[in-house]
């Protein structure tokens, strides 16, 4: 057996989970290029634009709370191929011509999917990655959910220019839905080729399998130590759903479900889902409109690759920061733009792009980092669950009230209020937030035990957490 472990066996795995991530953006951001069609299509208010723009969320927060009990019982592996016949399903019922009222049902059903890969993705990862490289690996469920994003930009761009905009109304976006079950399939048969969680194998008392996986992993010595570790720090009991509300797991879930919720309040997914529409509200047509959200997908992509190479090496709270304050500011300029009238030309396609830019850096990829580190073996799938389950229903809130926001109180108003829980959220991180690099998940564990002192904890001398 290898000594030092095998890398290629680590990022097979990861890749393939995120490709889980892949299709949590391309189904989550297909809604940016059909929702102006659609409206025109039924005549939506806006109140009816932002339910359809956000009635898959309804799936996500169903999924992201059962997933991580679900995944305990039968393995993460499991629960992530249900995900992927949750997304196939969904793609092909849009992709037939039946009333809104199906669309809803089938938006709701690969919601269900997206919520189960939000949560099981980064866990996975999580859960086999070498603890000096487990930042970059989760990081890269970050970079499979804007690669997704990018594709179903150019992918809706494509189709939106087939035909003429009537086309586009009538059918097109059908075609955008519909493509989805091309990479739930792959996504579906990829799965079949990864191993189960070496954690979860470990919960199960199947030591041989779990111990088999980390030396493939680690290197034999690696994997005997952290094997030993986990068993010290596994209770073989089944947790029950309320010890993530004992001491020493308390803290970890208020800290997980509060970043959970500034990564979404933030702002993100009204950008992502109605990019088109903004820029058409400076002026901008469709065409051009769709293809400024395209290089919106170019730059996510790109600035989630600068948090991949710098997250194991800045650390968490440095990029958190970094990008939070960066956010606050250009939304700053976004909302300035459209209250002072000049949101024309380039300068609010700009600021949107620095938005992204920071996101990316920050909130985007490390709330999952954060919440996927900071639980304990024995609780990470329910305690993820609720994390999970705060994220998607603040991700329902913003795209509920997105557009009805434009409409009553106006575009400046409405990125005001983003910059000003971007503050918040800074404010939140150099306060709460410890840095976790280079800790195995063992460690992190056990610097939320109450009977630890911070002078014990391998955590307690790290910058930011003394307020914790």
């Amino acid at each position: 057996m290898n000594s030092t472990g095998s890398k290629w066996y680590v990022y097979k795995a990861t890749i393939v989970a995120a490709v889980g991530g892949l299709l949590f953006g391309y189904d989550t951001a297909v809604v940016a290029g059909a929702i102006g069609f659609i409206q025109k299509r039924y005549d939506l208010s806006s109140t009816m634009v932002g339910w359809i723009a956000s009635c898959a969320l309804v799936g996500c927060i169903v999924g992201a709370m059962f997933a991580g009990s679900l995944s305990d019982k039968i393995g993460r592996k499991k629960v992530l191929i249900l995900s992927a016949i949750l997304f196939a399903v969904s793609s092909a019922g849009i992709a037939f011509p039946l009333n809104l009222d199906w669309f809803v049902i089938f938006r709701i059903i690969g919601g269900l999917g997206i919520g189960i890969a939000s949560m099981l993705a980064p866990m996975y990862i999580s859960e086999i990655a070498p603890a000096k490289i487990r930042g970059q690996l989760v990081s890269i469920n970050q970079l499979g959910i804007v690669s997704g994003i990018l594709l179903i930009y150019f992918v809706n761009a494509t189709i939106a220019g087939w035909y003429d905009e009537a086309w586009n109304v009538s059918t097109g976006w059908r075609w955008m839905f519909g493509s989805g079950i091309f990479p739930s399939i792959i996504f579906l048969l990829l799965l079949f080729f990864v191993p189960e969680s070496p954690r979860w194998l470990a919960q199960k008392q199947r030591w041989d399998e779990a111990k088999l996986i980390l030396t493939k992993v680690n290197g034999s010595a690696k994997a005997t130590e952290e094997l030993q570790e986990i068993k010290e720090a596994l209770n073989l009991e089944q947790a029950a759903f309320s010890d993530i509300l004992k001491p020493g797991v308390r803290k970890a879930l208020m800290i997980g479900i509060i970043l959970c919720i500034f990564s979404q309040v933030t702002g993100i997914n009204a950008i992502m889902y109605y990019a088109p529409e903004i820029f058409k509200s400076t002026g901008d047509g469709s065409g051009s409109a769709l293809m400024q959200t395209v290089l919106v997908g170019v730059i996510n992509v790109l600035f989630t690759l600068v948090a991949i190479k710098y997250v194991d090496k800045w650390g968490r709270r440095t990029l958190l920061l970094l990008g939070s304050g960066g956010m606050a500011l250009c939304l700053l300029i976004v909302g300035s733009a459209f209250y002072f009238g000049f949101a024309k030309g380039y300068l609010v396609l700009g600021a949107i792009l620095g938005y992204i830019a920071f996101f990316a850096i920050s909130l985007g990829p490390l709330a999952f980092v954060v919440i996927s580190e900071i639980f304990s073996n024995r609780n990470r799938g329910k305690a993820m669950s609720v994390c999970i389950f705060f994220l998607w229903s603040a991700v329902y809130l913003v795209s509920q009230t997105f557009p009805m926001l434009l409409d009553s109180i106006g575009s400046a108003f409405t990125f005001w209020i983003y910059m000003v829980m971007s503050v918040f959220a800074f404010v939140f991180v150099y306060k709460l937030i410890p840095e976790t690099k280079g800790k195995s998940l063992e460690e992190i564990e056990q610097y939320w035990l109450p009977s630890l002192t911070k002078k014990a904890s391998p955590l307690a001398t790290l910058k930011g957490v003394e307020s914790i």
